[in-house]
């Protein structure tokens, strides 16, 4: 459930977003894609963002990470 409402958010933003686990990236807009990942609690996520608008974006799903996950 936390990886659909993820996916649901990043569909909300304009940039790519990519997460990566070590040498493991995926689309984070791509639900299958982020459920391969395995991420499990304590597991170290790295996120980038690349667009027009990634300083922003990557503020709000800041926010997003704090306030859900």
């Amino acid at each position: 459930r936390p990886a659909a409402m993820l996916v649901k958010k990043t569909q909300t933003l304009s940039s790519d977003i990519i997460l990566s686990v070590g040498n493991r990236e995926v689309n984070a807009k791509k639900l299958l894609a982020l459920l391969k990942l395995g991420v499990t609690k304590d597991t170290r996520v790295t996120v980038r963002l690349t667009g027009i608008q990634e300083v922003k974006e990557a503020r709000i799903l800041e926010q997003y990470f704090k306030e859900n996950l």
